[in-house]
This record gives C-alpha cells, structure tokens and sequence, in this order.
C-alpha cells in the first residue's frame, strides 16, 4: 500500500461507483419484475358464506373470473351420491358448490335452471349436475374448483386449504 498512486485510488473509486451502480440495476430489474399490489390483492377473494341462500345461484369473481357458489337445499343434499359429495365443500354443517363458472369445452358460461337444478351451456348443450359434475358432453370434465381455503365461516378463494389440497390429490380438480 506504499505506492498508492492517483491512477490507483482512481482505479479503486471507479470499482467501488461501478459496484453500487450495478447493485442499484439489479434491485431496480428485481422490482420491476414483482407483481404490484393491485395484482397480489386480485389473487384472493373471501366470501362470508352466511350470506348465501339456498338453491340461489351468485356469481362472485375471483383473478377475473366468474365464480358460481350455490348453497344446496337439504333435499339436495339428501340426494347427493359419494362422487357428488367429494366435489361438496361443507362450512357450517351447509353443503356449497364453488366452482369457476366457465365451461370445461370452449369457455362459455353455463346458466343455472334453478327448477331443474342443474347447470346449461347454449353454446354445444353440454349439462352440469348442481354439483358441476358433467352429465352431458361434450364438456371433458366437471366444472373447475378454485383453490379455497375454510376459515371459520369464511372461503378465502386464492389460497389452499387442506380440503381443496385433499380435491386435487384425488382427481377431483386440476
């Protein structure tokens, strides 16, 4: 360090500029690339389910997609079989179908016959059970469950829970 000349502390100051100026770019580029807040906000939706009535359908919306959630009636839950049921979430002792409301064959939205209790699609005839299973073709599987998780008395759609996780390791949604 004796021949600390000024080319060497010239050297040194453009190494140490250089450095913070390439730290300041990557956390620059690292933010840039984060969603913003708007967007991390859109990805969960909570639904108080005490607001729902039965064999009503309400369309909610989730990351900009419609959401049916229907509260079944206890004759429908009555009438429920063991596939039925696993596409079932239960809050309360109250039996809901929450499932995105696009059609599984090209991406129409299905309307609800509340009489008959099942789910239409115009575009190709394709039919849901109340549950969102398929009944008719040509739609390829059941309506889509979005990830959810129960807490308390609240569906926080966005996040999985561990019924939704049990749904997906069974085949019961994508």
């Amino acid at each position: 360090m004796k021949d600390n000349s000024r080319r060497g502390f010239m050297g040194k100051a453009f190494g140490g500029v250089g450095a913070v100026g390439a730290v300041a770019s990557l956390f620059a580029m690292k933010k840039s690339w984060d969603p913003l807040p708007s967007v991390k906000a859109a990805g969960f939706t909570t639904l108080d389910m005490s607001n729902y009535n039965e064999n009503e359908v309400i369309t909610e919306k989730w990351r900009g997609k419609p959401v049916f959630v229907l509260k079944y009636t206890p004759e429908m839950t009555a009438k429920l079989d063991e596939k039925q049921k696993e596409r079932t979430i239960v809050i309360d002792g109250s039996h809901y179908m929450v499932n995105i409301a696009l059609c599984t064959h090209l991406g129409c939205i299905p309307s609800y016959e509340k009489d008959n209790k099942k789910f239409l699609c115009a575009c190709h005839g394709g039919m849901y059970d109340f549950t969102g299973a398929v009944t008719k073709s040509p739609p390829p599987r059941g309506l889509d469950i979005p990830p959810f998780k129960i807490d308390g008395n609240t569906l926080v759609l966005g996040e999985e829970g561990t019924e939704y996780k049990f749904m997906k390791e069974n085949g019961i949604t994508l």
